[in-house]
């Protein structure tokens, strides 16, 4: 995808993981139009914000190579960018609807596709290299909004802190070395708000909490 960063993102063809070799091997031989390869981070690096996901959608950024874009999570997610400032444009669910993020920038913690769209504790602690290397590349990063609880534990790991240093949970906010704030919410995905475990006005709190951690009150 254009725009990728070589020093934060898997290659095409990253070999790490055998189990998401093997399904993005077979997606592309099905359908060859698609993405189909790690999925890069979007937004701008000078960024204060993060918005961190769990792994790419089978039909949403695997197939449109846009953190996501094109399935129903997306759909809540970049309304509420869109709503709080931090993107300009329309999100039509897909990559060339002029959606531009402007104050935050997005990633997953796993890259590619995973079968059931489950990772393996053993692939996010592997592709748990590109996290380390995205936060290096923010100097001006401030807040990361962990999106569910494997995000969570992933964004642990990678500043070096045991998983069990900070429980979990929709709306905490926890101080981590070197000035990093760790904010949690519910993942936007179709279950959650089907069942109402997260709303669009839960949703829509934590993030400008976010960002007015990132950010301050004035912006």
């Amino acid at each position: 995808m254009a725009g990728a960063d070589q020093s934060t993102d898997p290659g095409r063809d990253c070999p790490l993981c055998p189990r998401l070799v093997a399904l993005r091997e077979a997606n592309r031989a099905a359908e060859p139009a698609w993405h189909n390869a790690p999925v890069p981070s979007w937004g701008p690096r000078g960024a204060a914000l993060l918005v961190l996901g769990m792994a790419p959608g089978q039909r949403g950024a695997n197939r449109t190579g846009r953190p996501f874009t094109g399935d129903y999570a997306g759909r809540l997610l970049y309304a509420t960018l869109l709503k709080q400032g931090l993107a300009e444009g329309g999100y039509e669910e897909r990559p060339d609807d002029g959606l531009v993020l402007t104050g935050c920038r997005v990633t997953n913690a796993v890259r590619c596709v995973p079968p059931a769209n489950l990772p393996q504790p053993v692939e996010t602690r592997t592709c748990n290299r590109f996290l380390q290397a995205e936060l290096a590349a923010m100097p001006a990063l401030k807040v990361v909004l962990a999106l569910g609880t494997l995000a969570h534990g992933a964004l642990l790991r990678a500043v070096g802190l045991p998983v069990s240093r900070h429980r979990f949970a929709h709306g905490a906010a926890y101080a981590l070395p070197d000035g990093l704030v760790l904010a949690d919410s519910y993942h936007v995905s179709r279950y959650n708000t089907s069942t109402k475990l997260l709303t669009p006005e839960m949703f829509e709190a934590v993030v400008a909490e976010a960002k007015r951690i990132a950010y301050g009150a004035s912006e």
